[in-house]
């Protein structure tokens, strides 16, 4: 059966099957990470740009411990094809990201409420951003409610 095909029998673009089809590259232990929503799409793909099956395990959980964002997987991977180890690529992302406690405390704590994996950035001027990923409308839904439980 071609991507053509199966795009049109899932109702996706050709494009979304031929990338759902390359995640089918990593362990099973990533894909199954995945499927739990423990990473995103982006940390998945970041992951394929690495050849070896266990340096992409051991990126992904170095990924899981620290909840590196998709960007940071990215900067790792390139550090990792120009000839760094895992931990010494993890040490420079580290200390180029790392957040101050009260920061990092906050993302937890929102984490644990909203039941999703929230990433959280700040800058040495203390202004930041937060992204609370959903999977659907009604997750969506369920994390409005928890936001604002009174409406």
């Amino acid at each position: 059966m071609t991507q053509e095909k199966i795009s049109e029998r899932v109702g996706k673009s050709r494009a979304a099957v031929t990338n759902y089809m390359r995640l089918l590259k990593l362990p099973a232990q990533i894909q199954m990470a995945l499927k739990n929503h423990e990473i995103d799409m982006g940390h998945a793909r970041a992951l394929l740009s690495l050849d070896s099956p266990s340096m992409q395990l051991k990126l992904f959980r170095d990924v899981l411990k620290n909840q590196y964002s998709v960007r940071k997987v990215e900067g790792m991977v390139q550090m990792l094809k120009q000839g760094e180890d895992v931990q010494s690529a993890s040490r420079k992302i580290a200390s180029k990201a790392q957040l101050p406690q009260e920061m990092d405390t906050a993302k937890r704590r929102l984490s644990d409420l909203l039941k999703v994996k929230v990433q959280l950035s700040c800058s040495g001027s203390g202004k930041g951003k937060i992204s609370i990923p959903f999977t659907s409308v009604e997750d969506l839904q369920r994390i409005m409610g928890v936001l604002r439980p009174n409406e």
